[in-house]
């Protein structure tokens, strides 16, 4: 079997929300709870992104029939996981929205915004801190926030239709 890809870049599709609440126990977020007077999408103004996947510790099982120490699948953890902002002179929303120990969910649309896509991860989330970088290069201000993951992250649920 040959597998067939339309390959993409994550940058200009990939999708990033913050939303303070989710109705259902399965923490999968309906359309309206995406819209944005209930989501707040960060993508425009991320600059960096740290984490947001989740990570096995494999555990040893060497026995002494064989000199390969075979392993078997141990407990789950999510990444460190951040996001680097660009600071807005002006406004400070985004520092308002995530200040330290904000809870809620990183809603992330892997593929874009592609209605039963089976392409977004929820994180419950805890912002754990939030702090300035400086430079004394000529490059934009920057702040990142760090996020605790809570919880067992949803993957791969699917995008929810848009209301039509």
């Amino acid at each position: 079997m040959s597998i067939t890809q339309q390959r993409f870049m994550r940058r200009g599709i990939t999708k990033f929300f913050f939303l303070k609440t989710i109705a259902a126990p399965t923490n999968i977020p309906i359309r309206p709870e995406l819209a944005l007077a209930n989501a707040t999408e960060l993508s425009g103004a991320i600059s960096e992104i740290e984490g947001w996947a989740l990570e096995n510790s494999p555990i040893d099982t060497p026995d002494m029939g064989s000199t390969f120490a075979t392993t078997i699948p141990g407990e789950d953890k999510a990444d460190n996981s951040s996001f680097t902002f660009y600071e807005d002179q002006v406004s400070d929303t985004i520092e308002q929205l995530l200040s330290k120990g904000t809870i809620g969910f990183v809603v992330i649309l892997r593929k874009g915004d592609v209605p039963a896509s089976r392409s977004m991860d929820i994180f419950p989330v805890r912002v754990g801190s939030r702090s300035a970088s400086y430079s004394a290069s000529s490059e934009p201000a920057k702040f990142k926030c760090s996020f605790g993951i809570t919880a067992v992250p949803t993957l791969d649920a699917p995008v929810p239709a848009v209301a039509g």
